[in-house]
């Protein structure tokens, strides 16, 4: 593995939906590119960037994976993301890292959700890319038909570079347009067989140059009128108006070919070094922006290493045995190891400690890190994925990740009470790597809640809590969080009298209780005249009142959205006291609510499903049928948006469910919303079923 950075510099993240071929083609660049001696196996768990057991288990990527190496006299920084919807927030966070992108569709599987939300995050950076059709050697697959599902998919115009000679089973070569050449290459050798086209292509090849080199000038009106007066464009001038368009994003240029044949891939690293942005290309046209974290002022940098040091942390390892591992991209500046920097986001300095080269699960010591470059950083004690290192004298923070929230909740319970505290460590120490998981303890149902992007991304973080951490749990659906409220009027009186030897124990109070507004909580209020109780009581009967808030009357659930007022009572002045009003407050209190129709409510989410047009019905019965209400359905550039409020108690396997309903091409987020009334229906069964589990944990 060469380890000396040699300029330029190429930074690409490989993006795909699960089963394209993305981690085959990682492994066929390497190959071609001359870093690895054979071209490993997905399914054997034979690659350079599938390393973790998970991955080897699964025969999926589940971690980023970077690899990097010279070819060509260029430094490639390759990120290998999985592509599992489960997964995308692993793909998003990269894409923050690099300067261009390429996207991977397989020649039979087409274009998926995965990457249809990938190509959105894709548009809001701005970052160009290539386009690789793979899976060619299979039969019954179409470049054309692949490339035509893109350009619905995308709404971008895919302007093939390279096509496939013979595809199916007897695929050995593509034909590359634009530089009039057969290119010829298997699985056995990283070396590829040039020739110039027979005689049978003269004519294919001269359309599809046409029509490459018209696409192109249409890109740009001095090199159109060149076209137009010269009736061709010169070598350089169709690679200046390639880059200049691929930069612009005005097309996206397509590449033919068959990972696991080693074919097609030569003329996609060749793509990588000649067409795609160097970092100090894309920073002069699209710099990095963030803010002053003091001023809140906006700042920039270009990306040159002239400027003040900034960096990113896109990506967290941590390995109990290797220690924390942080995957940086250096945005400007320079930088040595075991220097002392600020950390923006924290507000922080912080000691770097080594830095790395990396290929796959292989780290090489550098020195230092300049502008453009990607490196592993070990053991910094403060910064996390997302953070902003820089210089002190010259602070700027960058934008947050962005990433997509939890949408799946389970409860986990530890598989013994001594393993709580590992199971709590382990799961900290897995968000840290992975921000879309998330762990609470509801301190109402006194469940841990670990929340994720779906049941398989679930299941990874368990798997990998048992392998790294010896921490064991069960799972099982969470309880729901309601509430109790009430829907009328009503008044008690809390007399609390107890007579022992000396003095006594005496508080009265009459209270009423009314309903307020849904989302208002609780309010008390003083309407004593007379000073029937005195005033320093008054608080005391509130204290009462606040805690008897704790457990309502139906099923011991906390109530809400109520007003509570003390209007009368009496008190003695020797045996009342501050114990005896709050008692008698929380009396008068549970007396008031038993007549005043209580009703329970439940949790109300928010939820955005972004669907096929063709299965927009399917999600919106389904939804009508978990008693949710559509509040609109917005037409989006590829998809159909579906707003609704829904009940919790309904969304606990909507995952499943939508993915099932839509073949996995909806994905949905959603956030709490509001409280809602339970049907009268449903509300028995839900005292019924809290009652039994109380009884399960007093017996427990």
């Amino acid at each position: 593995m060469e380890t000396a950075r040699v300029e330029p510099v190429r930074n690409v993240a490989i993006v795909s939906s699960v089963g394209a071929g993305k981690t085959s083609l990682c492994e066929a660049l390497l190959f071609a590119g001359g870093v690895i001696p054979s071209l490993g196996s997905v399914m054997e768990g034979t690659t350079v960037s599938d390393f973790e057991p998970e991955e080897l288990r699964h025969r999926i990527s589940t971690s980023t994976s970077l690899l990097q190496f010279n070819w060509n006299q260029t430094t490639i920084n390759l990120i290998d993301t999985p592509g599992a919807l489960d997964l995308l927030g692993e793909a998003m966070a990269a894409l923050r890292a690099v300067d261009a992108v390429i996207m991977v569709v397989g020649g039979s599987s087409g274009v998926r959700t995965e990457l249809v939300r990938l190509w959105m995050k894709i548009e809001e950076l701005g970052l160009p890319g290539l386009l690789f059709v793979n899976g060619l050697d299979r039969e019954g697959t179409s470049f054309e038909h692949a490339l035509e599902t893109c350009r619905q998919h995308f709404g971008s115009v895919p302007i093939p570079l390279t096509v496939p000679v013979n595809p199916g089973t007897t695929i050995d070569g593509v034909f590359d347009i634009q530089h009039d050449k057969m290119i010829r290459s298997g699985s056995t050798s990283p070396k590829v067989d040039e020739h110039s086209p027979g005689d049978d292509l003269q004519d294919f090849s001269r359309h599809a140059r046409k029509q490459l080199v018209e696409a192109v000038a249409e890109t740009d009106e001095p090199l159109l009128e060149r076209y137009l007066s010269q009736g061709d464009l010169t070598p350089n001038e169709l690679l200046d108006g390639l880059r200049r368009g691929i930069q612009m994003r005005q097309f996206l240029p397509a590449y033919a070919g068959s990972a696991i044949r080693n074919v097609g891939v030569w003329s996609l690293l060749d793509a990588i070094v000649m067409l795609l942005p160097a970092p100090q290309e894309r920073g002069a046209d699209h710099p990095w922006h963030g803010t002053d974290p003091e001023t809140h002022e906006t700042r920039q940098r270009k990306g040159s290493a002239d400027e003040p040091l900034s960096a990113y942390v896109f990506k967290t390892l941590i390995d109990p045995f290797v220690g924390r591992l942080s995957y940086c991209r250096v945005v400007s500046g320079t930088v040595q190891a075991d220097t002392t920097v600020w950390n923006a986001s924290k507000q922080v300095r912080e000691k770097l400690g080594h830095f790395y080269k990396v290929l796959g699960k292989r780290h090489v010591p550098v020195e230092s890190a300049k502008a453009g470059d990607i490196v592993a950083i070990g053991k910094l004690k403060d910064t996390q994925t997302g953070d902003t290192f820089c210089q002190e004298n010259a602070s700027i923070c960058y934008a947050a990740l962005g990433l997509p929230k939890p949408i799946v909740s389970f409860a986990i319970e530890a598989k013994s009470k001594a393993e709580i505290d590992k199971v709590s460590l382990g799961l900290h120490k897995l968000i840290e790597e992975d921000p879309t998981l998330e762990f609470t303890r509801n301190s109402e149902t006194k469940e841990m809640v670990l929340s994720g992007m779906g049941q398989f991304h679930i299941d990874l973080a368990l798997e990998k809590l048992q392998r790294k951490f010896g921490a064991e749990v069960a799972l099982h659906l969470p309880k729901i969080a309601y509430r109790e409220t009430i829907k009328s009027k009503s008044q008690a009186q809390g007399k609390y009298k107890k007579q022992t030897g000396g003095h006594g124990q005496y508080g009265d109070c009459w209270l009423e209780v009314a309903p307020l507004p849904r989302g208002h909580g609780f309010a008390f209020g003083n309407r004593i005249v007379g000073g029937a109780i005195p005033r320093n009581f008054i608080p005391a009967v509130e204290k009462g009142v606040l805690e008897a808030l704790h457990e309502g009357p139906l099923s011991g659930y906390p109530v809400v959205d109520i007003l509570v007022t003390v209007y009368d009572g009496s008190y003695h002045v020797v045996d009342s006291s501050e114990m005896s009003f709050k008692i008698a407050g929380a009396m008068a209190f549970k007396k008031a609510m038993e007549t005043a129709h209580p009703v329970l409510l439940e949790p109300i989410m928010r939820i955005d499903i972004d669907s096929p047009a063709d299965v927009v019905g399917a999600v919106m019965g389904d939804v009508n049928a978990r008693r949710g209400r559509i509040v609109s359905v917005t037409a989006l550039t590829h998809l159909e948006r579906i707003t609704a409020m829904v009940p919790l108690a309904e969304l606990l396997r909507y995952a499943t469910a939508l993915n099932a309903m839509t073949g996995g091409r909806a994905s949905y987020v959603m956030e709490p919303d509001h409280y809602d009334e339970v049907p009268r229906e449903l509300t028995a069964k839900i005292i019924e079923r809290h009652k039994a589990d109380r009884h399960v944990t007093v017996t427990h």
